[in-house]
């Protein structure tokens, strides 16, 4: 099976991206005013695809190799270069981060929105899976890499449990009507708040009924799980924590909440 020989190291990876995401709407406040706190540490997310952080195998048998194929070099491929045509259509800006486009979506075309949201989604997506070994759930003894300190502690506050948040996101993940995404993301107060959206859009969008800034999400349309699963969209929703990088997690979370 055809692996990524480009890919760069995953601490590399995870250096660059674990960050992006942090929007003009980031607890209600603008982007040029998280650049004056240097506190925070800002990685805005660019408008062309970044190199997986793994091969296409590393999350078999949850996630298979052709569907990771398939779904990195062709579907969000095209959203990324859908949107430098669309950015070069609608005269924007490509050197600011995307993130300042999407939080003023409602300003821009279809076009823009679907293929803006389309590269963030997975842009994120991407960056918060790793190697089944590698995730797991705060209360199996010795996973490494589960839900821990700020992040289990936020998670337990907002939902009353970790299982209670796992079941919510499931819901919102198994029930979303068509294609869409499910999110955990962090609101204008600082809680941590699970949402859905439909299509490409997402919290960070002036348009999305919950806003925030999303630190895990799940792509729920068929093409990112359909050649396994085939229609049995819970058992992959299910599957998904097995991938889950809950230290990219942790990292967006603290970034979001510093």
């Amino acid at each position: 099976m055809k692996t990524n020989p480009s890919n760069p190291s995953r601490r590399e990876f995870l250096t660059t991206t674990t960050k992006a995401g942090l929007t003009v709407g980031l607890l209600g406040t603008a982007f040029s005013d998280l650049l004056a706190h240097p506190h925070q540490q800002v990685v805005g997310t660019g408008f062309t695809q970044t190199p997986l952080p793994y091969a296409y195998t590393a999350l078999e048998p949850h996630i298979d190799a052709r569907t990771m194929e398939i779904h990195y070099s062709k579907h969000a491929a095209a959203y990324a270069s859908n949107l430098r045509d669309a950015a070069k259509e609608e005269g924007v800006d490509t050197a600011q981060p995307l993130e300042q486009v999407l939080g003023s979506i409602s300003k821009y075309s279809a076009k823009m929105r679907n293929n803006g949201g389309g590269h963030y989604n997975h842009e994120l997506f991407w960056s918060i899976l790793g190697a089944p070994t590698e995730g797991g759930l705060p209360t199996a003894a010795g996973t490494p890499n589960a839900p821990e300190g700020a992040l289990l502690k936020a998670l337990k506050t907002s939902f009353g449990s970790y299982e209670a948040f796992v079941s919510q996101f499931e819901t919102a993940a198994k029930t979303r009507f068509g294609s869409g995404w499910a999110w955990l993301l962090v609101d204008a107060s600082g809680k941590l708040v699970v949402s859905s959206t439909p299509n490409q859009d997402n919290p960070l969008m002036d348009i999305a009924e919950i806003k925030g800034t999303p630190i895990l999400g799940l792509d729920v349309w068929e093409h990112a799980y359909y050649l396994h699963y085939q229609n049995r969209r819970p058992d992959y929703v299910t599957a998904f924590w097995k991938v889950v990088n809950w230290k990219a997690v942790a990292d967006r979370f603290a970034a979001a909440t510093t």
